[in-house]
């Protein structure tokens, strides 16, 4: 018998097939009421089966009622950006490997270098100089979730 992890992440995965768009939005409470279940579920299935590594943006809206939009990234179209965000960048990064990253994506003219400077003033150390402990796996999903935006564009 599937877990209810598992139903709830091929239910989201349906919707967003049936879109044709790559763009979902969803109202969590409604989700969580639809499965019987709490939102933090909900919460669990988007934070650990809809990640960056695996092609998909998060984004949550606020007021309204709020709602959670899901994107997804045609991983054919963007093999080379997901590879970095996958395997290049992981789960933590020094700042010093980041600004390599980079640097090929700006000399391979992937991303502007306007758009490499921006990158890197917001993954520095002097920029996350509150968060010392954990600064590199930020850096990673900072870094990972700006790549992202780039490749939606």
């Amino acid at each position: 018998m599937a877990r209810l992890s598992d139903i709830i992440e091929e239910f989201i995965k349906d919707m967003l097939e049936n879109t044709g768009e790559g763009e979902l939005q969803i109202q969590r409470n409604e989700l969580a009421n639809y499965f019987s279940c709490a939102p933090s579920q909900i919460n669990y299935v988007l934070t650990t089966r809809f990640t960056t590594d695996k092609g998909y943006y998060i984004e949550s809206k606020r007021g309204g009622g709020g709602c959670i939009v899901i994107k997804y990234i045609d991983i054919n179209k963007n093999d080379y950006f997901l590879n970095i965000i996958s395997k290049n960048i992981g789960d933590s990064i020094t700042f010093y490997s980041a600004s390599q990253i980079i640097d090929n994506l700006v000399k391979r003219s992937i991303i502007t270098e306007r758009e490499g400077n921006l990158i890197k003033v917001g993954i520095n150390d002097r920029t996350l100089s509150s968060c010392m402990e954990h600064r590199n796996r930020i850096r990673a999903d900072i870094l990972k979730n700006m790549l992202v935006m780039l490749l939606l564009e």
